[in-house]
C-alpha cells in the first residue's frame, strides 16, 4: 500500500530535480573529494534524474541534461563504463526532436570525456571533432561559449596526450 503524502509531491519533485542538480556543481568544483563526497555526488546526480522523471513537464531536453550531468560526475570520478553509459544516453536523448544543437554538442563532449578516462585519444579526437562541428551551428553566442569552454578542457587534455607521445 502506497503512503499518502501530506505535501505537494509535484512541487517536491520540481524542487529536488533542480536542487540536486545544482548541488552537484559545488562538489564538482572542488579539486578533490572525499569518498563520502563522491558518494554524495553520485546520489545527488541520480536523485536529480529520478525527480525529473517524476515530473509531468519533463522533456527529452531535461533528461539529456540530467544524463549529461551523470556522465560528467562519473568522468570526474574516473568511472569510464558509467561515464560512457550516461554519455550514450545523453546522445540518444539529445537526438530526439525538440532538443537544441547545444545539447547534442554537450553529448559529444561527454563522450569525449568518457573516452579520456581510458586514454582512448583517437575516440576523444573523433568526438571532439563532431562536438566542434556542432558548436559552430549553435547560434546563441553565450551558449556557444559555454560549450566551447568545456570543449577546450577536452582539447587541452588531447593536446597534452599527443605531446607526451611525440
Amino acid at each position: 500500500m502506497e503512503a499518502k503524502a501530506d505535501f505537494d509531491t509535484a512541487a517536491a519533485h520540481k524542487y529536488f530535480a533542480v536542487h540536486c542538480f545544482n548541488a552537484c556543481w559545488k562538489l564538482l568544483g572542488q579539486p578533490t573529494r572525499t569518498i563520502e563526497e563522491a558518494e554524495q555526488l553520485i546520489a545527488m546526480g541520480q536523485a536529480s534524474l529520478w525527480h525529473w522523471t517524476q515530473r509531468a513537464d519533463c522533456t527529452p531536453k531535461n533528461l539529456s541534461i540530467a544524463h549529461w550531468m551523470l556522465s560528467r560526475i562519473y568522468s570526474v570520478l574516473g568511472d569510464a563504463p558509467m561515464a560512457q553509459r550516461y554519455a550514450g544516453s545523453c546522445l540518444r536523448l539529445s537526438g530526439e526532436a525538440g532538443v537544441e544543437e547545444l545539447f547534442l554538442g554537450f553529448a559529444y563532449e561527454a563522450l569525449a570525456r568518457a573516452a579520456m578516462i581510458e586514454r582512448d585519444w583517437q575516440t576523444v579526437g573523433e568526438h571532439l571533432k563532431t562536438a566542434d562541428e556542432i558548436a559552430e551551428r549553435v547560434t546563441d553566442d553565450a551558449e556557444r561559449k559555454i560549450l566551447a569552454d568545456d570543449l577546450k578542457f577536452v582539447r587541452n587534455a588531447l593536446t597534452a596526450a599527443q605531446n607526451e607521445h611525440s
